[in-house]
C-alpha cells in the first residue's frame, strides 16, 4: 500500500533529516543523498538507521529518474 503524500511530506531520514522518496517497486523509502533505503513493513516505515540498506547506481537511477553524477539543471525563466 503506497504512503499518502501527506505522510511522505512529514517523514525524514533519521540520519541527515532530509526528505525521502517513495519507491513503489520495493515498497521502501529512499534517501538519494546517502543512497540508503528504509523498508516499509505492513504500511509502517522502518526508519532505523542501522536497518537501512545501501542502494547501488542502477536502483538510484531508477528511483530518481536520472543518471548517477548527472547535474540537475535549474529551470530557466522566460525573458
Amino acid at each position: 500500500m503506497p504512503l499518502s503524500a501527506e505522510l511522505l511530506d512529514l517523514l525524514a531520514c533519521p540520519v541527515d533529516k532530509g526528505p525521502l522518496l517513495y519507491d513503489a517497486e520495493t515498497e521502501s523509502l529512499y534517501n538519494p543523498r546517502l543512497r540508503r533505503a528504509y523498508a516499509i513493513v505492513d504500511g509502517i516505515p522502518q526508519l532505523l538507521a542501522d536497518e537501512a540498506r545501501p542502494i547501488g547506481s542502477g536502483d538510484h537511477e531508477r528511483i530518481t529518474g536520472r543518471r548517477a553524477g548527472a547535474a540537475v539543471k535549474a529551470p530557466v525563466s522566460p525573458p
